[in-house]
């Protein structure tokens, strides 16, 4: 991505704003803005509304711990429905497709009392390419945009940038044809600055840096220090480019940079490499030092373009999250976004989530996967790697001293080991998958890792049926009854797997109502769905496309019947034909 030759296509404009953007300057001198406290896991909400993000925080985000939420550029952009009309400003005016300047507020109220901080996307490396009326009401031409900027505040360089082993060429040219902003003068540096202040008003708490590497770090330090809050959190997008003249350190000295390389090695390791080799991931592979580095399995570039996991790689996507929640490096993101196939296609509904896994949201911030891993990293904060253990291939396993321990199996058949653990004796719940699990007087435990999936236990999930610490469980442990659904079963593009049964909650036999699994672990479709503690019920799967067709599994009626407390677990049926 960060050597992607432009395009003069438009539509790969904002590709590049979000993907060709590495980082640039000088000596790494203490970050002033690394995550803090003790949940520094963010969830990046791609191309959510506003107010569907305030809903998140409150529902998902806030009880599984997640420390912020990232929301897509706020600003007046040119219209049009693809995703990257947002990374084309046209004014500062929080007049965008995702919502107004009240829902943006009340959104970061919301998140706010829910205990989630609010990252902005800042778009603010270029000002939008061609003519027309943004979303927001503002006419504007390329290299005028009135009240704002005109065309002495843009570099003199008014080509497309061809030579990113030219330092000059990458920071004073243009991205993909976008006016590029000199942000070596002051004025413009002021309208900067009083745009992120404007944000920080509204209870911003940082910034995602767009196109940092297009910037000079002198001058993006500069803009720093005329903030309101001088120390807000900043992360920069630099991408890192073998030989490049801007390399991502550069920027370290005012915030924390995403480290590319990461996403990039974990689609190499888990598509074509052992697992083993992951023992000393992050710094011991050349990477920028953990505390500074922002990381992630894939973003919203990165998943179009094809250099890291997306959601597409089924259980290999859900277990490289599950590895790089567990593994102590960097602060990382969890990309939500939604279905596509056309690369330029915008979200769903104008950003609209009604609910997820429908309309095409993938909501993977809310996978049972991933979200108990939350709570899990929130616990083994502070604790180093222990108890590493692998078979050499593509099965692993490790502690995080007396906090936490996850094993991962990729490989395609289930395995059963005793592992030695460093954690206290006693009772804890698998929030993978919801079992209970006893860890002997030794640190020992004995478990069935099926294909494709995990264990996880922490200090903060010492029961499925609730309690156990002072963070709440964010997985099936939360104190509610029923069922944990998981069926193998094969589709073709459009159709989905839902589960009906003889009670409410599974539609009363009726597929319409039917809930929908979720694909996450493909081809394992899973759900939890709450029943009454003792409540003996049949069900079965269903089949279902676009069209409303409906193809229901062979055989009798299944039945089941939930505990006295915790879940029922059903994931090893197999669908029938």
């Amino acid at each position: 991505m960060a050597r992607r030759s432009p395009s003069a296509a438009l539509a790969l404009v904002a590709c590049a704003a979000a993907l060709v953007i590495p980082t640039g300057f000088g000596a790494a001198s203490p970050a002033q803005a690394a995550a803090p406290g003790d949940k520094d896991v963010t969830a990046v909400m791609f191309e959510w509304k506003f107010a569907s993000i305030a809903k998140a925080c409150t529902d998902t985000l806030g009880p599984a711990g997640y420390g912020y939420v990232q929301v897509s550029p706020p600003q007046e952009h040119i219209q049009g429905g693809q995703w990257w009309t947002s990374y084309q400003p046209v004014s500062y005016k929080i007049a965008g497709r995702l919502g107004d300047r009240a829902a943006f507020s009340a959104m970061v109220n919301t998140c706010h009392s829910a205990g989630v901080k609010v990252v902005a996307d800042a778009v603010i490396n270029h000002m939008a390419a061609g003519n027309g009326t943004g979303t927001g009401g503002s006419a504007y031409t390329k290299y005028d945009y009135p009240g704002l900027y005109s065309g002495r505040d843009l570099d003199d360089c008014r080509a497309q940038i061809t030579n990113y082993n030219d330092r000059a060429n990458v920071q004073n040219c243009e991205l993909v044809g976008l006016a590029d902003l000199d942000t070596g003068e002051d004025y413009v540096r002021g309208r900067i600055a009083g745009y992120l202040n404007d944000l920080l008003s509204l209870g911003v708490d940082g910034f995602r840096i767009d196109a940092a590497k297009h910037m000079p770090a002198g001058d993006l330090a500069n803009i720093k220090s005329r903030l309101s809050n001088p120390n807000a959190y900043w992360k920069h997008e630099a991408i890192f480019g073998a030989g490049e003249a801007v390399s991502p350190s550069e920027y370290l000295g005012t915030g924390d940079v995403q480290e590319f390389r990461y996403g990039r090695s974990l689609k190499q390791v888990f598509l074509n490499e052992n697992l083993a080799h992951l023992k000393n991931f992050g710094e011991g592979w050349g990477f920028m030092e953990s505390g500074k580095s922002a990381v992630f399995v894939d973003n919203h570039d990165t998943e179009r373009g094809g250099d890291t996991l997306n959601y597409k790689n089924g259980s290999a996507y859900t277990l490289a999250n599950v590895f790089m929640l567990a593994w102590p490096y960097g602060s990382p993101d969890v990309h939500s976004g939604y279905e596509f196939s056309d690369h330029d296609a915008g979200p769903p509904n104008g950003g609209q989530v009604n609910a997820c896994y429908s309309d095409g949201w993938k909501c993977q911030h809310d996978w049972r996967e991933i979200s108990s891993m939350v709570g899990l990293r929130n616990a083994a904060r502070g604790q180093a790697v222990t108890n590493w253990w692998d078979d050499g291939g593509d099965r692993i396993a490790f502690g995080r001293g007396t906090k936490a321990y996850v094993a991962i199996n990729h490989e395609g058949s289930a395995f059963t080991r005793t592992f030695q653990t460093s954690l206290p004796a006693g009772d804890y719940c698998d929030v993978q998958s919801g079992n209970g699990v006893s860890v002997n007087g030794s640190g020992q435990f004995t478990a069935t890792v099926p294909a494709g999936t995990a264990v996880a236990l922490h200090a903060n999930a010492r029961t499925c049926s609730g309690g156990g610490g002072s963070s709440p469980d964010p997985g099936p442990g939360d104190g509610s009854s029923g069922a944990s659904f998981g069926v193998d079963a094969t589709t073709q593009p459009g159709q989905n797997i839902h589960v009906t049964g003889d009670q409410g909650a599974l539609g009363d036999w009726n597929p319409a109502t039917a809930p929908k699994l979720d694909p996450a672990a493909y081809p394992v479709w899973k759900l939890d769905v709450d029943l009454p503690a003792g409540t003996t019920f049949a069900y079965k799967y269903v089949r279902k496309d676009g069209s409303g067709n409906v193809t229901w599994e062979s055989g009798a009626n299944r039945t089941a019947t939930v505990p006295a407390s915790g879940k029922v677990t059903l994931t090893a049926d197999v669908w029938r034909g």
